[in-house]
């Protein structure tokens, strides 16, 4: 019998033994704070909790405002209307990221210009943003993915040279520092994401942030229905707070978050920092048992990224060095090997069955040029296939929050898939 568990040998780690430590977290705090929510008739519109969690995940993330919304894809069209993109607009993103980055701009009826990534990171390359630039040029929306920063210096030196806005997507990113300073407080607008499976959760939900009072002003109006905020103050420790119906003041939706969503997100900020800590200890030792194994590398992470917060745990494959065994095959085979799946990147969003805005015609199609320009396939992004194609293996950040002998599971598992890589050739 094989060795290996995907032929029939015994894993490396039996998930149903020894299971993963689990996702989401939560425990008698949750619950209370659930309760009391319940019980006290106040489920949604800007309640106690929603209020405290906003001042706290400002405070966390070193920005004068945060704003709760529904989700981190109405998050980042809230941020893109607050800045003022719209018809005629481009927006420079990158082609390896989650469909709505993306589809967002297109639902402002703007043009998503995507471009290629950094192959030792997966973040925006800013030598493909400077190429993209033009005079409809608005915005940059660079994405934090998965454990790693976008260079924020270089986007922020291009943004300022060209008088652009820059909205950090920061879905993968609760928490990560660069040069001391959080994702999310580092460019015009930052979005982050709480769905189920983020770094900090509310099962759906999402925040913008910003230190810019009219942004925050904008923002705020576009999640409740226009109305005008009468408590947002300029002031750091006021924060946002009570709404008035009087006079106009801007076209919004309704993208607000729940109480119940808020009371498990003012419980789970507590827990973040410990969390992220364990993670980023755990990912930074797992990555020096890489420099043992041939075939895998790390991500590359930079000096200036002080602190780092893991959505998955990713790292690059070299089929070469396991006799050109097909990386679909190695991420079968490591899943199999400890009780958890492997996965490849994000889909280039230049071929991805998710991001298809030529099938919405009512919509999208407001002009014949409008319509060839939002055609994703038009774009060429090499590193971006590269990257799905040939060499990503990402997995779930809850590896990073057991213990240094899990650790080792993982990369013992990768070293025995190395030795018997023949075996998977048949």
């Amino acid at each position: 019998m094989s060795k290996l568990a995907l032929l029939g040998g015994a894993p490396m780690r039996d998930a149903k033994i020894n299971p993963w430590p689990q996702w989401p977290v939560w425990d008698k705090k949750e619950e209370t704070a659930l309760l009391e929510v319940l019980n006290s008739g106040v489920w949604s519109y800007n309640g106690p909790k929603e209020m405290e969690f906003d001042k706290d995940f400002a405070k966390f993330t070193g920005v004068k405002y945060a704003i709760s919304a529904a989700n981190g894809t109405v998050t980042l069209q809230m941020a893109l209307e607050a800045c003022g993109v719209g018809v005629g607009d481009e927006v420079i993103l990158p082609g390896l990221t989650w469909q709505a980055t993306a589809a967002t701009i297109i639902d402002v009826n703007a043009t998503p210009i995507l471009v290629d990534v950094c192959e030792d990171t997966w973040c925006i390359d800013p030598k493909a943003i400077e190429a993209a630039i033009t005079p409809r040029t608005k915005a940059i929306m660079p994405v934090h993915l998965y454990g790693s920063f976008a260079d924020m210096d270089e986007i922020m030196r291009i943004a300022k040279k060209h008088n652009l806005y820059v909205i950090e997507d920061c879905a993968h990113n609760h928490g990560g520092e660069w040069d001391g300073k959080k994702a999310g407080s580092i460019g015009d607008v930052g979005s982050f994401s709480f769905q189920l499976s983020k770094g900090l959760t509310a099962g759906e939900g999402g925040i913008v942030t910003t230190n810019n009072f009219e942004l925050a002003e904008r923002l705020d109006a576009l999640r409740n229905c226009g109305r005008r905020p009468e408590g947002l103050s300029e002031e750091v420790d006021k924060g946002a707070g009570l709404y008035s119906d009087e006079g106009n003041f801007y076209q919004g939706g309704n993208f607000r978050i729940t109480e119940f969503q808020a009371a498990i997100l003012v419980e789970a900020l507590k827990r973040l920092p410990e969390q992220n800590a364990n993670r980023d200890a755990n990912g930074m030792y797992l990555n020096t048992l890489f420099a043992e194994i041939p075939g895998v590398t790390q991500m590359r992470r930079d000096v200036k990224e002080t602190k780092e917060a893991y959505f998955n745990f990713a790292f690059r494959y070299n089929k070469d060095e396991f006799i050109g065994l097909p990386v679909a095959k190695f991420r079968e085979a490591l899943s199999a090997e400890i009780g958890i799946s492997a996965t490849a990147s994000y889909e280039p969003l230049n071929n991805c069955s998710l991001y298809v805005p030529h099938t919405k015609p009512s919509k999208h199609k407001l002009s014949e040029t409008y319509w060839n320009e939002i055609d994703p396939a038009r774009f060429n992004l090499p590193v971006c296939d590269k990257v799905y194609y040939e060499e990503s293996v990402c997995i779930h950040h809850k590896v990073l929050m057991g213990t240094k002998a899990d650790m080792d599971i993982v990369a013992a598992s990768i070293q025995k898939i190395y030795d018997n890589a023949e075996e998977l050739m048949v």
